[in-house]
């Protein structure tokens, strides 16, 4: 017999609820990966307030890019017709909207020396300098592990004290100087290295472009004679970058091995028997983090170096064009030039962060470190 009450069954747990379940996974995904997708939608903001930052300081610069292009017996109409021309017509909150405007569709203006794009001159150069930055930053790093093994491994040896005062003279080895020594010694002296006049001998011709890496091109053409040439031409640049630059990071990771091997993490795997590679293994991970955090900065003064060696090795990359923008008061091409290393900087550190939180969680935000 009915009684005409219904059992009463409890709804299920939120959990539990097809719909909930799939939210829930889906805001668990963004709560593990937020640290770096956090920065990565943080980067158009500063690049943003980059670009208004270069703007600025550009137009600080003294001198009137309209009068250089028209010349000083221009008449007054051909003179306001060219600052127009250049976008200087309007206030400077206009000359701002119209110039971010133009970033949005990836257009730089266009050179007030050349009348070429500067997006397209940009692409012509960077790649260079780029590829030269990566390859001296790649030699840097194994030149920097396997100065540190012979610390690591040996520390009372005669080689470790050499490292150590090597490593000592961070920040005082100037690019310029070993550049300049460099030539003399190897190229006017022993005469071992070519002529510092480009990347390649005169009579070759660079290859189509693919990637638009000089060097990576000429690889993957397969032409010989121009990597042969390109590569003997980059060596010495190569090698005073590294040479410069090696005690800054050779400084830091000396200093964090020292840390991370009087640690009680190393002590304990030494004392408890673990073989000696799991032992430096572990180490060097410690000791790791900060390495790449200073990293960031070194790769900034490599392309930093390398754009006063381009200049002193002819190579024609970022370095010349910069040097030219402000020789000719080509503020169009100083600005896009700003902007486009800035941004490159601002990707690098992105990448040092994700790398230091893959090596380090701990310093993920907010991960709590155990006894805190």
């Amino acid at each position: 017999m009915s009684t005409g009450l219904q059992p009463q069954v409890a709804d299920p747990p939120a959990t539990t609820r097809p719909g909930a379940r799939s939210g829930s996974a889906a805001g668990r995904l963004i709560a593990r990966h937020r640290w770096w997708i956090t920065r990565l939608l943080a980067l158009p903001l500063h690049l943003l307030l980059f670009a208004v930052a270069t703007f600025f300081l550009v137009r600080l610069i003294p001198g009137d890019p309209a009068r250089e292009v028209v010349g000083p017996e221009a008449t007054q109409e051909d003179y306001l017709a060219t600052r127009e021309r250049l976008g200087l017509d309007g206030s400077l909150p206009d000359q701002l909207a119209t110039y971010l405007g133009r970033l949005l569709h990836l257009d730089l203006g266009e050179s007030i020396a050349t009348g070429r794009s500067v997006t397209a001159e940009i692409g012509d150069r960077l790649p260079g300098t780029v590829e030269l930055a990566v390859t001296a930053f790649t030699w840097l790093v194994l030149v920097t592990l396997v100065l540190s093994t012979v610390v690591v491994a040996r520390p009372r040896s005669l080689a470790a004290r050499l490292v150590r005062g090597y490593a000592q003279a961070a920040g005082s080895v100037p690019e310029f100087v070993v550049g300049v020594f460099g030539i003399f010694l190897f190229y006017a002296t022993l005469h071992v290295v070519p002529a510092p006049t480009g990347r390649i001998r005169p009579g070759l011709v660079a290859p189509e472009p693919l990637t638009h890496f000089p060097l990576l091109d000429a690889v993957l053409r397969g032409d010989l004679p121009v990597v042969n040439s390109m590569t003997s031409r980059l060596l010495l640049p190569v090698c005073v970058l590294v040479v410069s630059v090696c005690p800054v990071l050779l400084k830091q990771l000396l200093s964090s091995l020292e840390e991370a091997t009087a640690s009680q993490p190393t002590r304990f795997m030494a004392a408890a028997g673990a073989p000696r590679r799991s032992v430096w293994a572990a180490t060097y991970r410690r000791a790791l983090p900060p390495v790449v955090t200073m990293s960031g900065n070194v790769f900034g003064s490599l392309v930093g170096g390398a754009v006063i060696l381009e200049t002193l090795f002819g190579l024609g990359g970022m370095g010349s064009y910069a040097v030219d923008a402000v020789s000719t008061t080509d503020f169009v091409a100083l600005q896009g030039s700003l902007l486009v290393v800035g941004a490159l900087s601002m990707v690098v550190f992105l990448l040092v962060d994700v790398v230091n939180m893959t090596l380090d969680p701990r310093r993920k935000p907010g991960r709590k470190v155990a006894g805190s």
